[in-house]
């Protein structure tokens, strides 16, 4: 199962487009699914750390993997679906 992180803001179309994708994924393969606000202390951290500019943020298995518009193409072939 891989772990996925999202990296979101409130009022964010981007955002609201990636958990989109992330739903239909997970009705496909299992994933585990953690969104964390950038607002926090531990998102800021996160977006810090991982260099990502932008939301969303989204992480694979802790590894930075995109920021800003998710491709759900990318994201199949990363997760060999």
């Amino acid at each position: 199962m891989k772990r996925i992180t999202l990296l979101t803001k409130p009022d964010c179309a981007l955002c609201d487009q990636a958990k989109e994708v992330l739903a239909r994924l997970g009705a496909e393969v299992p994933l585990l699914v953690e969104t964390i606000s950038l607002e926090s202390e531990e998102g800021r951290r996160l977006a810090e750390q991982c260099n990502l500019l932008f939301p969303p943020g989204v992480l694979i298995d802790g590894e930075p993997f995109s920021w800003g518009r998710l491709s759900e193409r990318k994201l199949r072939r990363a997760l060999g679906c």
